[in-house]
C-alpha cells in the first residue's frame, strides 16, 4: 500500500520504541523475562504493526492492522505505569514515555478514521 518510513506517526513510534529499550536497560535482572520483556514487546508491536498494515493492499486492512497498534499502545501505557509504581521509572521518565505514546496513539486514531470515515475498523 505504501512505504511505511514515510509516516510520520511510524517514525515516532520507532523512535518510542528505541527510547523504551533504553529505559528498560536499566530495570532488574529478575524482571529479564517478566515486565521487561512484556513492555518491550508490546511497544515493538506498535511499530510492527504499521509496518505489515503498509503492506497491505486496502485501507481497511491497513486500518486493522493500525486497531492492533491501538490496542499494543493501551497495553504499553499500563506497562509504563506498572514500571512506575514499581520504581523501575522516575516520574520524569514515565510522564516523558507515557506522553509520547499518548500522541503515537492519537496519532494512529486520527489515521484510522481517515482510512475509514464511517468508522468501521
Amino acid at each position: 500500500m505504501q512505504d511505511y518510513r514515510n509516516l510520520k506517526v511510524w517514525e515516532k513510534a520507532h523512535r518510542l520504541v528505541l527510547d523504551v529499550y533504553a529505559a528498560t536497560g536499566g530495570f532488574p535482572k529478575n524482571e529479564q523475562y517478566g515486565i521487561t520483556s512484556q513492555l518491550r514487546r508490546a511497544i515493538v508491536s506498535i511499530s510492527a504493526n504499521i509496518v505489515e498494515g503498509c503492506g497491505r493492499k486496502t485501507k481497511p486492512d491497513f486500518a486493522r492492522f493500525l486497531t492492533i497498534a491501538v490496542a499494543s499502545a493501551n497495553e504499553s501505557e499500563y506497562l509504563l505505569l506498572l514500571a512506575r509504581d514499581l520504581s523501575y521509572l522516575t516520574d520524569q521518565q514515565f510522564t516523558s514515555l507515557t506522553a509520547r505514546l499518548i500522541e503515537v496513539r492519537k496519532m494512529m486514531l486520527g489515521l484510522i478514521n481517515t482510512l475509514n470515515p464511517k468508522g468501521d475498523a
